[in-house]
């Protein structure tokens, strides 16, 4: 379960930074952004937080919400940054990750002396210490709520997508490719918000103008 030791091991402003939506096949990769002004915050909050990927939809709901609210309460600097599709097929996923975490960090309106980015990628360019955490969002607080803020965003993202274009599944795969996406692709063909550069769209996009 996380805990404050990394961040304890700075001085100054310690940000968290992580970011959803990778691999799937369609729409932004999303970064959050977390820092925390003070350990005395909700304790239901610190009580829960772990990778998203661990937790329910309704717990990441909660925690999300819980978040904003500390957030308010000027507890807690949070930011979301975003990096379109075509932004991904320009300069790649792992580039456009960085970039989704660079605006994360800008819209917190932080200024942070260092950053814990999720994985094993240091970010370039980002005006500060960073440090890469494989498996941060289950040791870092500030991480674990970045990856919270960039999961729950996404996904509702991706609920707001399903209703401009139906028939691809999208309020339930979030873009990866399930069977009924690959459903959704073989009738109605790609979307505007398609990853063009991913082998399987562009895959289909050569099968299309063979056909």
């Amino acid at each position: 379960m996380p805990d404050f030791e990394l961040e304890n091991n700075y001085q100054g402003i310690v940000a968290g930074v992580d970011e959803a939506g990778r691999g799937p096949w369609v729409g932004p990769v999303v970064a959050g952004c977390a820092v925390f002004l003070t350990h005395q915050v909700n304790q239901q909050l610190l009580d829960n937080l772990n990778d998203s990927k661990k937790l329910s939809k309704k717990k990441r709901e909660m925690l999300y919400d819980l978040l904003q609210q500390e957030a308010a309460l000027g507890n807690m600097l949070i930011g979301i940054g975003e990096a379109s599709a075509q932004e991904i097929d320009e300069i790649n996923i792992l580039n456009a990750s960085f970039l989704a975490m660079k605006r994360a960090i800008l819209n917190s309106q932080a200024t942070p002396d260092i950053v814990l980015v999720d994985g094993n990628r240091e970010p370039k360019n980002f005006n500060c210490a960073v440090r890469a955490v494989i498996k941060g969002d289950a040791k870092s607080y500030s991480i674990s709520a970045a990856s919270i803020l960039a999961k729950v965003y996404r996904d509702r993202l991706m609920e707001k997508m399903a209703q401009q274009y139906p028939g691809y599944g999208f309020e339930k795969n979030a873009g990866y490719g399930t069977k009924t996406h690959i459903e959704g692709l073989q009738k109605l063909g790609i979307t505007p918000e398609h990853r063009r550069s991913y082998a399987p769209i562009k895959a289909y996009i050569l099968k299309d103008k063979a056909a």
